[in-house]
This record gives C-alpha cells, sequence and structure tokens, in this order.
C-alpha cells in the first residue's frame, strides 16, 4: 500500500481574489482521493481538516499517521468520519469491525486505535471517503446508515433544485466533537445544490461529489459574496471551502455530495444567507 498527503495553506480572502484558475485548483481543489491500494490525503489548514479516501483492491489499507498529525497513531487526537462510496467494504478499528455497504457511513471515536479499510470484493473494490477533525474527547464509534438519518427536503423540480438532506454524522443522531457530515441526493432534474448561497463564519467545509454521469462536470461557486469564483470538477473529487466563502454548485447532470464541516458550532443551522440577487 502507499500513503500519500499534501498540506494546505489557508488563504486570506483579499488574496483569492486575485488568484487565477490555476490557483484556485491548486489550493481548495482535491483531485485525487482514489487510487487502487492507496490512501490519499489532504491536510487542510482550516480548522485542521482532513481530507481523505481510501481504494483497498488486493490489499488492506492501514490508515497511516501522517507526518503533520506529529501522532503516533491517526486517530490520537482525532475522530473520524467515513462513507463507503464504492462496492461492499470493512473498516477495522481496533478489534472491532464494520462492514459499510454502499452510501453508509461510520463515525469513529479519538484514542489509540488503528484503523484499516479492506474491500468485499477486489473487482468491485470499496472507496472510502473521509473527514477528519481535531478531538478533545472520545465519543463512541457507530455506523449511519440513510434509515439512522435526520431528513431535509428541499428545493423544487421548477427551480432545479429539489433535494434530500441526509445529516447522518451530526448531533442530532449521535455525539461528536465538531465534525459533521451528511449526504446531499439531489433529484433528476435538479442541478443547483445550497441555493440561497450561505457562509458561516464559525465553520469551514468541504464538498466531496460523487454519482456524477461520465461526460459531465459539476461548477462549484466559492468566494465572498461578492466576490465569486468558480471551479469545475468532475467525479469522485472534493473542494475545500473557507468559513469567508460561499459553496454551492450546478451540474451538468444531477448528483450526489457528501458536506463535511468542522470549527467551533455543531449547530447545522448556524448560517449567514444571501440573497440570490445578492450575489456577484
Amino acid at each position: 500500500m502507499k500513503t500519500n498527503y499534501e498540506l494546505r495553506y489557508a488563504a486570506h480572502p483579499e488574496d483569492a481574489k486575485s488568484y487565477d484558475t490555476q490557483r484556485l485548483r491548486k489550493d481548495f481543489l482535491v483531485e485525487k482521493l482514489f487510487s487502487t491500494d492507496e490512501v490519499n490525503m489532504v491536510y487542510s489548514m482550516y480548522d485542521r481538516l482532513v481530507v481523505g479516501g481510501a481504494m483497498p483492491v488486493k490489499e488492506k489499507l492501514h490508515l497511516e499517521a501522517i507526518d503533520p498529525l506529529k501522532q503516533p497513531v491517526f486517530l490520537c487526537r482525532r475522530e473520524l468520519g467515513i462513507f463507503n462510496v464504492g462496492g461492499a467494504g470493512t473498516v477495522y478499528i481496533g478489534d472491532e469491525k464494520f462492514e459499510l455497504n454502499y452510501k453508509e457511513a461510520l463515525y469513529l471515536g479519538s484514542g489509540e486505535r488503528e484503523v484499516y479499510f479492506e474491500s468485499k470484493d477486489a473487482q468491485k473494490p470499496a472507496l472510502f471517503y473521509f473527514n477528519s477533525a481535531c478531538a478533545h474527547r472520545n465519543y463512541p464509534d457507530k455506523k449511519v446508515t440513510k434509515a439512522d438519518a435526520e431528513v431535509m427536503e428541499l428545493g423544487t423540480l421548477e427551480t432545479s433544485n429539489h433535494r434530500n438532506i441526509n445529516k447522518m454524522i451530526v448531533n442530532q443522531v449521535l455525539p461528536t466533537c465538531q465534525l459533521q457530515m451528511g449526504m446531499t441526493e439531489l433529484a433528476p432534474g435538479s442541478v443547483w445544490n445550497t441555493m440561497p448561497a450561505h457562509i458561516h463564519s464559525r465553520r469551514m467545509e468541504a464538498y466531496f461529489y460523487f454519482e456524477v454521469p461520465e461526460g459531465q462536470a459539476v461548477c462549484h461557486f466559492m468566494g465572498e459574496p461578492t466576490e465569486t469564483r468558480h471551479i469545475w470538477m468532475k467525479g469522485n473529487q472534493a473542494v475545500l471551502s473557507p468559513e469567508w466563502s460561499i459553496h454551492s454548485a450546478a451540474a451538468t447532470s444531477n448528483y450526489t455530495f457528501i458536506w463535511g464541516m468542522a470549527g467551533e458550532n455543531l449547530d447545522y443551522g448556524d448560517q449567514d444567507f444571501f440573497k440570490i440577487d445578492e450575489l456577484r
């Protein structure tokens, strides 16, 4: 197996105004998450969130403690949220194991326990997408399915944003230190997410887009509400959203995305909205 990681520094909004397309993609886009028998990670200075992916095929993959953590074990001072977006797989944590099927999630609390990823079938490998945030205490591990989620139905087909928000790793479902994660599924014919746009200055966010049909693309919008920028994305890619930035998208097809947040507030409704006609 192989572990790859890179470090991403935070950007000041005044500086980000001058970024060209290449710089925006370099600083905010996570292009490569899944490669055969590799664990890929980005360590972000935005609330020190780690965004990563593991694709076990022939091997059981170890979630190694990368150098920026300065710890012997990845979960020493961290909590972890995992979604399986591929074939059936297994997550091993200490002496326990959790079976995860497509679109099922797992929360793991902090502690000196090793994490491993494995696929049930090498021909249909699991794709484990994960977010990790700093944790000040341990909370119990818990598998979460869509049946366990708190679901919000929002938008309409007429405004091209009919969607279900599945709040899965959130404080209404299970206790966490600061990590919050969920999955938003857009209905056929709908392409807009997170509209009206908002920011939450007390939390950063990461979006992971998947179920994007072959040959289609997602246009992710970011930046200050009156100084917006965009990044074109493919399926199975993620993007970092600073606390000062909106995070919205439109695509050439409907799609699904996983959102993850870290910061000082666990309240899902902690948002400052902006009217659509106020965006620039």
